[in-house]
């Protein structure tokens, strides 16, 4: 898809908050840029435990929802390319199953972005069946979900060998 990376864009707060505060413009990759993004926001949300990243979470989904279907309205565009609000959520979702340490938010990171880029069943078929802010968000949140069971697993797995 081709799209204008024009900063001024960031000017109406609806497209900032859906283009990443601006990393939706990186004209290379900018779902991993969004994600990028996202890293150090959840790492200090996780500061405040589970319960406060859980809301957080909940509230960032259902802001999504209208965040990404507005600013997808405005530029015409279903799930313009540096609309990355989704990302930021995806990985939020994603590093609900582990704890705030560099190596964890480095494999929740790479293995939200497998799930975001390869978008195996059903991600890839809530990528492609819903319209709307909904449509955008969802296949983001599926990602992160799947990549948060791995997380889980691996932790649960490390937990065991160590006892």
């Amino acid at each position: 898809m081709k799209w204008s990376a024009d900063p001024r864009i960031l000017k109406d707060p609806v497209h900032f908050l859906a283009f990443g505060f601006g990393a939706g413009l990186s004209p290379v990759a900018p779902g991993t840029a969004g994600t990028l993004i996202a890293v150090p926001l959840v790492f200090a949300v996780m500061q405040f435990g589970p319960m406060v990243h859980s809301v957080f979470a909940c509230i960032a989904i259902l802001a999504g929802i209208y965040i990404c279907g507005t600013s997808a309205r405005r530029l015409q565009v279903h799930d313009h390319g540096g609309i990355v609000w989704d990302e930021i959520c995806g990985y939020t979702v994603t590093m609900l199953a582990a704890p705030p340490r560099w190596y964890w938010l480095l494999a929740g990171f790479v293995l939200f972005r497998f799930f975001d880029i390869v978008k195996p069943s059903p991600i890839r078929e809530a990528d492609h069946s819903l319209s709307g802010g909904l449509g955008i968000m969802l296949d983001d949140i599926i990602a992160g979900v799947f990549a948060a069971a791995i997380l889980y697993a691996i932790r649960i797995a490390l937990v065991r060998s160590a006892v």
